[in-house]
């Protein structure tokens, strides 16, 4: 690492000059290592998604602006790799916010190895990176992850490392920003068998349920949690910083008559 890559710890932020970026996971796989599936949301100033094409994922990997995609998994050396690019200086100045995130394939992150998220200047192609940050599960449980984030401040942006778990799995991570989870299709399973390169079809997401006790900076809480700063709170938790509070859990349950528009993220492994 040069003096130029920034070590990250949890809750820790540094100012990104590049006008593009490239947010790449790393771990590195073996036996009982569940895979890692790199996803992103783009949140408004509410903290939450404009509408179900702001989420980035495995079954919709670009968005419909073309400037977040993600792209294919690669191995490098023992290592493997998930990747989010975005182009910062050209998303909408509606968007707010990039919140970069892990989910995994049929185990908890408790058994992920060297799980790490590094991030690039997208303008260069062999570079240090700007930004490095360890992610290590706080209670062993989590399915999905917050890594990190993107903000805007002021006329630049700014990333943030997170750490923040969810049991929930993607579905959970998902419903906590505004998505619309179809919870039928979302217990689905796959129609087609994938080729032997193509990645293992994601178990079955389940509907949210309350996060264990952990401290985040600025994301859901579980109930017993500290307060966050500038997201969606449970409805146990305490008071949020300037943002709408969600009703009781209950309100949360889907809709069994609610479809998920057409173009919307199908929680369908491909």
């Amino acid at each position: 690492m040069t003096d130029m890559t920034h070590a990250m710890l949890k809750g820790s932020n540094v100012p990104l000059d590049a006008m593009a970026v490239r947010a790449v996971l790393r771990w590195t796989p073996g036996t009982g290592v569940p895979d890692v599936d790199a996803s992103a949301l783009l949140l408004g100033q509410d903290g939450r998604v404009r509408s179900d094409e702001d989420f980035v994922f495995y079954n919709q990997p670009r968005h419909p602006s073309g400037l977040v995609r993600r792209l294919p998994k690669k191995r490098i050396a023992e290592r493997l790799t998930d990747t989010v690019e975005a182009d910062l200086a050209a998303l909408d100045p509606s968007v707010d916010q990039v919140v970069l995130a892990a989910s995994s394939d049929g185990d908890t992150f408790q058994h992920v190895r060297d799980l790490r998220i590094l991030l690039y200047d997208a303008a260069l192609a062999d570079s240090d990176p700007l930004a490095v940050f360890d992610v290590k599960p706080e209670t062993g449980e989590e399915t999905a992850i917050i890594c990190g984030e993107l903000y805007r401040r002021g006329d630049g942006w700014k990333f943030r490392a997170v750490a923040q778990g969810y049991p929930t799995g993607l579905v959970g991570l998902a419903t906590a920003f505004g998505i619309s989870v179809d919870e039928a299709e979302a217990a689905a399973e796959p129609s087609a068998q994938p080729e032997p390169s193509a990645q293992p079809p994601q178990p079955p997401l389940q509907p949210p349920s309350s996060p264990p006790d952990q401290s985040a900076y600025g994301y859901p809480q579980p109930a017993s949690g500290q307060p966050a700063y500038g997201y969606p709170q449970p409805a146990t938790a305490q008071p949020g910083y300037g943002y709408p509070q969600p009703a009781a859990a209950a309100a949360h349950a889907p809709d069994p008559n609610f479809r998920l528009p057409p173009m919307g993220p199908q929680f369908i492994r491909a």
